[in-house]
């Protein structure tokens, strides 16, 4: 990405001085940066600004002492690889990824350059890993969701839309953790507590998620609830746009789906998440190891409902979930 255009995004103009230039006898550090969304998707852009301002605060300038190459994959494999493969080939000091994928991708290029991840499900099944308090290898970061979240995303779908009979966990199984078996066990779990039948629906295209939803409307008691994962917010378009159109209420994992108009959302604030991410970073740039840095568990989650989509759901949201709520849109 143009590092020009890239800056202007984030509103830094000020705070990155193009301009600078490494001070005599400092060396420049290389920092790598790879974000699984679309170039220019707003909400990486928020997350990749959670990181800068405070990596800022620790003393770190662009064109001064530190230079960061940043690419995006748009949750395409082909451009996981490609990039993976680019970033490794520069030798840069440390990486910055987004998600499993990008991690994967990262970690199958070399075994020696830092990786520092964040809003990655199950690091230590996908084996990025060997323990959360011992990482092990070069890899450490910061975790999105455990797995028993599936089955909360389960009673919020059943609180906010009480009539559900039927529920459907959507996902790729080619970018899910543990291609889908991570959240399924908790979301099934609930299933049979709530007296909800579970369904599984596998979609890797816009096409597929297209034609998964409108098969919900031949059942009209039918919640949907979208597996925490890449592919998923890089899709959440298709995503909301069909469950509303077949009147199918929806639960979701980042706030950005309901600020987009999907129905309710809960999950790990991104945001916090690459903040802090900063200091990691910090540290092996000044020397520290990553096995040294054990990978840490989400500590800021929010919840956003739309009411606009609930009135047009014909569902009324209970007034403890509105007060629960961190941001109601009306």
């Amino acid at each position: 990405m143009n590092r020009r255009k890239f800056i202007t995004l984030l509103g830094g103009t000020a705070a990155w001085p193009l301009a600078a230039r490494a001070q005599q006898g400092e060396r420049v550090r290389r920092i790598g940066v790879f974000w699984g969304l679309r170039e220019n998707d707003p909400e990486g852009i928020r997350w990749l600004s959670g990181f800068i301002r405070p990596f800022q605060e620790l003393g770190w300038t662009d064109g001064r002492n530190v230079r960061m190459d940043v690419r995006w994959s748009d949750s395409n494999t082909g451009r996981e690889r490609m990039f993976a493969k680019e970033l490794v080939n520069l030798q840069p000091d440390v990486i910055l990824a987004h998600g499993t994928p990008v991690t994967a991708a990262l970690q199958r290029e070399t075994r020696t350059i830092p990786i520092v991840f964040g809003a990655v499900a199950d690091p230590v099944g996908a084996g990025f890993v060997a323990s959360l308090s011992r990482p092990s290898g070069n890899i450490t970061g910061f975790l999105f969701a455990e797995a028993e979240m599936g089955g909360k995303w389960l009673e919020l779908l059943k609180e906010i839309a009480p009539g559900v009979k039927q529920a459907a966990m959507i996902f790729n199984p080619d970018t899910a953790p543990g291609r889908g078996s991570y959240y399924l066990s908790s979301f099934e779990v609930a299933a049979q507590s709530l007296k909800v039948e579970p369904i599984t629906v596998s979609v890797r295209s816009d096409a597929d998620i297209v034609t998964a939803v409108n098969s919900l409307e031949r059942y009209p008691e039918t919640g949907l609830v979208a597996m925490a994962d890449t592919f998923m917010i890089s899709h959440r378009g298709p995503i909301i746009s069909a469950a509303a159109r077949n009147n199918v209420p929806a639960v979701y994992f980042h706030a950005a789906f309901a600020r987009d108009g999907g129905l309710l959302s809960y999950g790990p604030d991104n945001v916090d998440i690459f903040r802090r991410a900063a200091p990691y970073v910090d540290r092996i740039l000044r020397g520290a190891n990553p096995v040294e840095l054990p990978v840490q568990v989400p500590i800021k989650f929010e919840t956003v409902i739309n009411l606009k989509t609930a009135s047009a759901l014909g569902l009324t949201v209970p007034v403890t979930l509105q007060v629960a709520a961190n941001e109601v849109i009306e």
